[in-house]
């Protein structure tokens, strides 16, 4: 179904750091997991640039995993998906709602994958940029599973997740009270219901977030790196790093435009060809 016959698999494994054994195993998954999140770049320059994204697997590797550049949600689900059926893992794919806090409502456009081992579910998130390092168990109940990995902690569990609607929710620390309605210390970070999703589901909800002017990802560079002890954000020339847990104050600067492709190679580890900066540096410039 995820085309995994067209991957490289071993190519990806290099790409992720990844040498140990292949045996769809928990040890396995997270490790896969962490790999992906640390080695494989989340950006939104396509969109920008083009408004056109393609989830086919020759291109995925073209760009993410032999050309070192940075791709979203989509992308990466598409490509860590395409990886755990090469290693026969059972999963299905989900669609969730992003929320960080909010309360207006918004589309399922943020792509996930949930692997089953065991009589256990997992939820693997690769793409949503700041993203967890490895899978989280889905425990039912409204307690859940509160985990810390490294320095970040998450707390996934089952609620009501739109009006009349019950599935799960992952949250993270709040760090404004207004993000904070149920005074917890809680935010919640997006949101899903345990839906099988296709390879045809994501095409649809990816192309309205390519290209869609009502979609933020196709006219706003968005970038961002996850490491075990911070993560760094740059949207449109405001860079910012955080450190978990509110140790550190955020870090925050206004970029110059033509400061950005150097940014993106330093700090995001994203490469972009001399073609592409040029163009990036012209879109900010003149917004």
């Amino acid at each position: 179904m995820w085309n995994s016959n067209s991957l490289d698999l071993d190519a990806y494994l290099t790409k992720i750091a990844y040498e140990g054994d292949r045996a769809p195993t928990l040890a396995t998954l997270r490790a896969l997991h962490r790999g992906h999140v640390l080695n494989l770049r989340w950006s939104t320059v396509d969109a920008v640039l083009h408004q056109d994204v393609p989830l086919d697997l020759e291109t995925l590797q073209a760009k993410m995993v032999a050309g070192g550049r940075g791709g979203y949600c989509f992308e990466h689900a598409t490509l860590f998906a395409a990886a755990l059926e090469a290693l026969g893992y059972d999963f299905f794919a989900v669609q969730g709602r992003v929320v960080m806090g909010g309360d207006k409502m918004l589309p399922t456009t943020h792509a996930m994958l949930v692997v089953e081992l065991d009589g256990r579910r997992w939820l693997c998130d690769v793409g949503f940029g700041s993203s967890q390092l490895e899978p989280i168990e889905m425990i039912p109940g409204k307690a859940g599973n509160e985990v810390t990995q490294d320095a970040w902690r998450y707390w996934l569990r089952e609620q009501e997740v739109s009006p009349g609607a019950h599935g799960w929710a992952l949250h993270q620390p709040a760090t404004d009270p207004a993000t904070d309605p149920d005074g917890d210390g809680w935010m919640v970070r997006h949101t899903f219901t345990p839906t099988p999703q296709y390879p045809v589901d994501f095409r649809m909800s990816n192309y309205f977030v390519a290209s869609n002017p009502h979609s933020p990802f196709s006219r706003r560079l968005f970038v961002q790196r996850m490491l075990p002890d911070r993560t760094h954000t740059l949207d449109a020339l405001k860079l910012t790093t955080i450190w978990p847990g509110g140790q550190l104050p955020p870090e925050t600067r206004e970029l110059e435009p033509t400061e950005v492709p150097k940014v993106l190679a330093e700090v995001f580890g994203i490469e972009q060809s001399e073609e592409e900066s040029e163009q990036l540096v012209r879109k900010l410039a003149t917004e």
